[in-house]
């Protein structure tokens, strides 16, 4: 079974004396939600630190004053809009060249004062390109606006802010778009986490509460279970994090 995997991967690093850092990404936040609630509170029953990647421009206090009561939630920022800028054809993306770079960047800067304002110090200085896509030229004007960190999906790529990036994606989104099978999710984390051993760096999983079925919940639910009772696993917070990749 593919969780024996994850163990076995957990037990190497413990073997090695090193600690298999993961952290959670979950995306889309505007408002507090029955599933964010779901997600805050199995997040909370293990400890397990969260970034929720928040859409500025439709989110309010609501969400801010909800997250008061959450010792594990941070924020990151979500793109401006959650808006669609490609044409026909093309995949989908906010932060790309289809608009003058000038208002783009607005809007980013817009998003981290906003976020900055209404989360405080539970905020964190990372920009989480909505459906994970970011052009360069965008990319070289975020460390002039405040941003500490980039935060896409896949393997590292050496940018300035720094990533910081997820690596298991929890729902199949060109099939069913519900979650993918365990075995899969699980086999992806081992082999993350066996690549960080002999590289560095950590293992992100990437979630979008909204979105959730039975079986992401009980995915998480495993993950958080395995990891919680290995000593070789550690769960950290974007904010250390990124305090860490770009002091």
């Amino acid at each position: 079974m593919s969780l024996e995997k994850l163990v076995a991967a957990l037990d190497e690093c413990d073997r090695r004396g090193i600690k298999a850092d993961l952290w959670l990404r979950d995306d889309d936040a505007v408002e507090p939600t029955s599933a964010l609630d779901t997600l805050l509170d199995l997040c909370r029953g293990f400890s397990v630190p969260v970034t929720l990647a928040v859409i500025p421009e439709i989110t309010t206090n609501r969400l801010a004053q909800h997250l008061d009561a959450s010792d594990i939630a941070h924020v990151a920022v979500h793109g401006w809009s959650h808006t669609n800028y490609a044409g026909s054809g093309e995949k989908k993306q906010e932060l790309g060249t289809h608009r003058e770079l000038s208002l783009v960047l607005d809007e980013l800067q817009s998003g981290l004062d906003k976020l900055h304002d209404l989360h405080g110090g539970r905020f964190v200085p990372m920009l989480v390109p909505p459906w994970n896509r970011v052009d360069a030229s965008i990319i070289e004007g975020l460390a002039g606006l405040g941003y500490r960190a980039l935060s896409v999906f896949g393997p590292e790529k050496a940018t300035l802010p720094p990533c910081l990036n997820t690596h298991v994606d929890v729902i199949d989104w060109h099939g069913s778009r519900g979650g993918r099978d365990d075995d899969i999710l699980f086999a992806e984390t081992a082999a993350r986490i066996i690549h960080t051993v002999e590289n560095g760096g950590t293992t992100g999983i990437l979630t979008h509460h909204l979105v959730h079925d039975d079986a992401v919940w009980g995915f998480l639910r495993r993950l958080f279970e395995v990891t919680n009772r290995h000593p070789a696993a550690l769960w950290r917070s974007s904010k250390d994090l990124v305090d860490e990749i770009s002091p």
